[in-house]
């Protein structure tokens, strides 16, 4: 069995595990994790947006939590100003974290390097502040809270009930994983890894560099903006906080953590990080400390991130294609 297969069954399984959470927990009585799962998925939406610029074009952004938080706002903004309905709400979230990100990457991707790391930290700075001075209409620290339109209301469906809330994120992120898959073995996503391994010889090919970078940029921002866009309609809330830097360095240690430039390495970074997170913090209040500890023994010992170390390991077990090793015979009948 090929590694790429061994791969496709692992994230088919995935898939279907997490399909199985909200009936498979309120059987032991956990339904607390269905929500804690719910979230996860969430926030594996703005690591693989990291993920998206960092391990397929080799671009570091600690600015994503801008169009996460614009995604959020959008959403919050047009429920309670406009009165839209979810569907709606979640389409200005994320057209508007789109443009944004349209807007910022057209300056940041002529940079590269620490420079380019700056000046998204810049951006989300300046939107930041701006966010929590405009109190008025974000609501500043204290952020912007309302209820959620039904998703379907001829049907009945609401996020109120639990179970459903979960399959709502749990479809949306999928559609997103499964898009990203189609994305990075497209010719744009060969594109995207050409410009990361070499973009003097990429451009010598005739790539467009300035453009690939953008268009990551923009496709990263949709992502985000998907995220945060979710995250609104889970919490029932938007606020300044999640624009912070901070959250997209979080964002940055999940996709490292979990693998970068591997389409799975967000989702297994965010979950054994969080889950990591809220079992040790009900038994010991200094907690980071501990998520601190796994995330530099993860770094020492596994540089590649988890699922990184594994597709290596089944490379390494995998036999060698038997079509592309000639036998002495035919080495004979060449020479």
């Amino acid at each position: 069995m090929t590694s790429a297969r061994i791969r496709t069954l692992c994230a088919v399984a995935v898939a279907v595990l997490l399909a199985l959470m909200p009936i498979a927990l309120p059987m032991f009585g956990a339904t607390f994790w269905i929500n804690v799962i719910a979230e996860i998925l969430i926030w594996s939406l703005l690591a693989m947006s990291v993920n998206l610029l960092f391990g397929y074009v080799g671009l570091l952004s600690f600015g994503q939590a801008l169009y996460f938080g614009f995604g959020m706002y959008g959403v919050a903004i047009g429920i309670t100003q406009f009165g839209l309905g979810l569907w709606g709400a979640m389409l200005l979230g994320v057209t508007a974290a789109t443009t944004m990100a349209a807007i910022a990457g057209a300056l940041a991707v002529r940079l590269t390097w620490h420079y380019f790391a700056i000046i998204t930290v810049v951006f989300s700075l300046i939107f930041y502040f701006t966010a929590m001075s405009a109190k008025s209409l974000t609501g500043g620290d204290d952020g912007l809270s309302f209820s959620a339109p039904p998703i379907l209301e001829a049907a009945g469906l609401t996020l109120a009930d639990k179970t459903t809330q979960f399959y709502f994120v749990f479809v949306i992120c999928l559609a997103c994983y499964l898009s990203m898959a189609l994305l990075v073995s497209s010719p744009l996503g060969m594109r995207f890894a050409a410009v990361r391994d070499n973009e003097n010889r990429a451009s010598l090919v005739g790539i467009n560099v300035y453009l690939t970078r953008w268009l990551a940029f923009v496709i990263a921002g949709f992502i985000a903006g998907i995220g945060g866009a979710l995250f609104a309609l889970f919490g029932r809330y938007a606020s300044a906080s999640y624009m912070f830097y901070h959250v997209s360095g979080e964002a940055v240690v999940w996709a490292i953590v979990g693998g970068a430039g591997t389409l799975m390495g967000p989702l297994v970074g965010t979950a054994l990080l969080i889950l990591f997170r809220e079992v040790v913090s009900g038994l010991w209040e200094n907690y980071l400390i501990a998520v601190g500890a796994v995330v530099i023994l993860v770094v020492m010992f596994s540089p590649r991130g988890v699922v990184g170390s594994l597709n290596a390991l089944t490379l390494r077990r995998q036999p060698p294609d038997e079509s592309l090793v000639a036998a002495p015979a035919d080495l004979a009948k060449v020479e």
